[in-house]
């Protein structure tokens, strides 16, 4: 049970939070919502509560998969510092928003996968968010996408074989196929890309692909 102390102490943390002018989210390692401030929920038209539990990029949608990849690789090495990712949304006004999200890794102590902090730091001026789906040069064919859902679950190469039917090297060749087209560097860049395009379904475990549209 928590002392006196602690309580009041935790409450003018929680106050001052509150009171900071800039969109801020506390997550866990994954990238789900813990805690948001009142300018937060503000941004998104709704309630603190209503936003805990949902994952960032199904909030966020960035621009370059590899600047979401940086934080992983941080992540896994358990690093803290401090990354920017450009990013684009459509706030609780309906307005279409560019921005960044500045994100900082932070743990108790330096054996545990650290949490994010982020911070929303808005455009100045409004622009469009494009929701259309990736051309038909550039989207997944539905095999690439069933590996690349496989993939986002944690499957290796061996098991999105099994999976899907195919060899190992035939599960190489549509990565490298998709890879190719879409400029990615690594699988976690593919990954966070098919999020990024609404290949995959955001906010859902396990991950699944997304209906055709």
């Amino acid at each position: 049970m928590e002392s006196g102390d602690g309580v009041v102490w935790r409450n003018r943390a929680m106050v001052l939070f509150d009171r900071i002018p800039m969109p801020v989210a506390v997550c866990d390692p994954h990238g789900t919502v813990r805690l948001v401030n009142a300018a937060f929920a503000l941004e998104w038209g709704t309630t603190a509560g209503r936003l805990k539990g949902r994952a960032i990029l199904d909030l966020f949608r960035p621009v370059d998969a590899a600047q979401v990849d940086r934080i992983a690789q941080a992540q896994k090495q358990r690093r803290r510092s401090r990354y920017t990712v450009a990013v684009a949304w459509r706030g609780g006004d309906g307005v279409c928003r560019r921005g960044e999200l500045i994100v900082d890794t932070v743990s108790d102590t330096s054996d545990r996968t650290p949490d994010l902090l982020v911070t929303v730091r808005v455009g100045d001026v409004a622009a469009p968010v494009s929701e259309r789906p990736p051309s038909a040069a550039t989207a997944p064919h539905p095999q690439e996408a069933r590996i690349l859902a496989l993939l986002a679950a944690g499957a290796t190469t061996a098991r999105a074989a099994r999976e899907t039917g195919l060899t190992t090297d035939g599960v190489t060749y549509h990565l490298r196929q998709l890879s190719r087209r879409w400029g990615a560097s690594n699988r976690t860049e593919l990954v966070a890309r098919a999020y990024a395009e609404g290949v995959l379904v955001a906010g859902v475990w396990p991950p699944r692909v997304a209906s055709a549209r």
